[in-house]
């Protein structure tokens, strides 16, 4: 129950933070390989039950209201069949976030290259790109600063990116990321 409150709390605070006008919507684009912590990231988001998480076979999406603010936050499957489909998704993307499994060092290179393609994706041009670096709680993960050297996310010089290091199970982090998040927006909008 703790869990939930702050995982609430925490979500409410963003919110008000991004909220600048009435009924100003954010769409988020929340992607990454399979098995990543996409799904789980975003349950702990909307303060839902993480214990029976399957694979997403197409997407999800959450939607928070909050004095008059609306979060959209979309959760595509990281399958390789399903990765095609994303370009789907960019239009009107206002931030990307890409969930990196830390612990999966044998993936690193095929996540590298689908982010590369991303950050590539003309209709992506210029949307700021926060990178989680997801299942820090488990002793095999790499650090956040290895994952970004390894990425080479210092040459990314068209938009603003964040690495931040995660446990999207524990919730550690998520709230420090989320916050890049709503100051990424507010600047961008400015």
């Amino acid at each position: 129950i703790l869990r939930f409150l702050l995982g609430f709390q925490g979500l409410l605070s963003i919110l008000r933070k991004l909220k600048s006008t009435p009924d100003q919507e954010v769409r988020i684009l929340l992607l990454g390989l399979d098995n990543g912590g996409k799904t789980t990231l975003l349950k702990q988001l909307a303060s839902e039950d993480i214990t029976h998480i399957t694979p997403t076979q197409g997407f999800n999406i959450k939607s928070v209201q909050s004095q008059g603010f609306k979060l959209n936050v979309w959760d595509i499957g990281g399958q390789r069949k399903i990765r095609p489909y994303w370009r789907n998704y960019f239009e009107n993307t206002d931030v990307l976030i890409y969930v990196i499994d830390s612990a999966d060092r044998k993936r690193f290179e095929e996540t590298g290259q689908e982010l590369a393609e991303l950050l590539d994706e003309e209709k992506l041009s210029g949307v700021p790109v926060l990178v989680f670096a997801n299942k820090q709680d488990l002793l095999t993960a790499a650090p956040a600063s290895e994952i970004a050297e390894g990425l080479n996310l210092h040459t990314i010089r068209d938009r603003v990116w964040q690495i931040q290091s995660c446990s999207a199970l524990t919730g550690e982090g998520v709230q420090d990321g989320m916050n890049w998040v709503c100051k990424s927006v507010n600047a961008k909008r400015k």
